[in-house]
């Protein structure tokens, strides 16, 4: 019976359907290791856990190896596994399994993942195509590298997650006021990326027995980035049903050797990157973890499996059955338009008339609930179809037709 430890540093939604997925396993004990009270778990799941320890820090690697001893204490003093899905728990993560003699990602390979910086050195190094960088422990530093781009660039905390505290910078002036707002330093420098022109595109992929064995593509409509400089924009993402073809030939030969060069072993991971007017890519961030924004999701939808079910499997039994893609899926990220909480929604009945077959799943935000200000928006409906098109047009349709009022 595997015993295994899940890492659930804040207790969100998402990770409580990551760990109901482990606790469906048949013949698999689990317990948890948190920064937030047992009570925070919902009543369901709590009462199926093995075990549980509470953290102050559940990003300093001596809280969480204590914390992981204390449930192996409560299933009887074995563990076999330690998962976790936020990316700002990996590096501590790996660093406890090792410290522990458990399997799982490397620390090494974690700080590939979660040091953005480090992360295209190592790309770079092995001929993969990225946008240039510059970790800039000085504004002198950071001006030079703009001067030497003559072009947009783009500014961004060196181990972000989700674009935040992301922004672009067009003028020379307004990067000087910023490194005067917060100046870098040896202590805390400041990543600045060529701003790449382009579609954006996610590259979702398993990796087994340090093997790619499977890859799903999203496409942006448009780029995270423009959605959060413009709020009124509503995010959309499209799975094409057909990912085989010339249009994404070099993400399919770049993609697997970024993963294998950053030292993935078995795990999912979500790589963001772009498709440039002439044809060539370049890798932006890859994330040593599953992807959010109801990726999974989608990816359950558009291959007919529990992509939860089956990231438990790889993580906890090393399998993995890859999937043929039998739909084309998207989602609508419903955002509010104004300032103030959620006063209603507009055009949800209208919507159901026109796309009803395609809905298999609609999430509206509540009434009075305040808006997250990110790209994922609060609620969102999702479509699925044989033909990528059909897909493509009714997401364009959600957009048009449902509109959050905010006050």
């Amino acid at each position: 019976m595997p015993d295994v430890v899940f890492a659930v540093p804040f207790a969100m939604e998402n990770s409580m359907r990551f760990l109901k997925a482990v606790l469906d396993l048949p013949g698999v004990r689990a317990g948890v290791i948190s920064q937030e009270p047992v009570t925070k778990i919902p009543a369901e799941l709590r009462q199926r856990l093995a075990g549980f320890a509470r953290m102050r820090d559940a990003m300093d690697t001596e809280q969480v190896v204590d914390a992981i001893r204390e449930v192996a204490r409560a299933v009887g003093g074995n563990v076999d596994r330690v998962v976790g899905i936020l990316e700002q728990a990996q590096v501590p993560l790996a660093e406890a399994r090792e410290r522990l003699g458990l399997p799982g990602l490397s620390a090494a390979a974690a700080r590939n993942f979660r040091e953005k910086a480090l992360m295209k050195d190592v790309l770079r190094q092995h001929g993969l195509p990225c946008a240039r960088h510059c970790l800039a422990t000085s504004a002198a530093a950071a001006l030079d590298f703009a001067r030497a781009l003559d072009g947009p660039i783009v500014v961004k905390p060196p181990a972000g997650a989700g674009a935040k505290n992301t922004f672009r910078v067009d003028r020379a002036p307004d990067l000087e006021a910023y490194l005067r707002s917060a100046p870098p330093s040896p202590a805390s420098p400041v990543l600045l990326e060529e701003f790449v022109r382009g579609r954006e595109f996610s590259f979702d992929s398993v990796t087994l027995g340090g093997r790619h064995v499977f890859h799903s593509v999203s496409c942006y409509f448009p780029t995270p980035l423009e959605v959060l400089q413009q709020p009124w924009i509503q995010w959309r993402v499209v799975l094409p049903r057909a990912i085989d073809g010339p249009q994404f030939a070099a993400i399919r030969q770049a993609g697997p050797r970024a993963l294998s060069a950053l030292g993935v072993g078995c795990g999912v991971t979500h790589m963001e990157w772009f498709l440039r007017s002439d044809g060539s890519i370049a890798i932006s961030e890859v994330a040593a973890r599953p992807p959010g924004a109801q990726f999974m999701t989608l990816m359950s939808y558009a291959h007919g499996i529990d992509f939860y079910r089956a990231w438990a499997e790889l993580m906890v039994h090393d399998r993995f059955a890859p999937p043929p893609r039998l739909y084309a899926t998207g989602a609508a990220y419903l955002r509010g338009q104004g300032k103030g909480k959620v006063l209603r929604v507009h055009g949800v009945e209208q919507m159901r008339r026109e796309l009803g077959p395609l809905l298999v799943e609609v999430r509206l935000p509540e009434v009075g609930q305040s808006p997250s200000g990110s790209y994922e928006g609060d609620g969102h409906v999702i479509l699925r179809h044989a033909d990528t098109r059909v897909v493509e047009e009714g997401l364009q349709r959600v957009v048009s037709t449902v509109r959050v009022e905010l006050g």
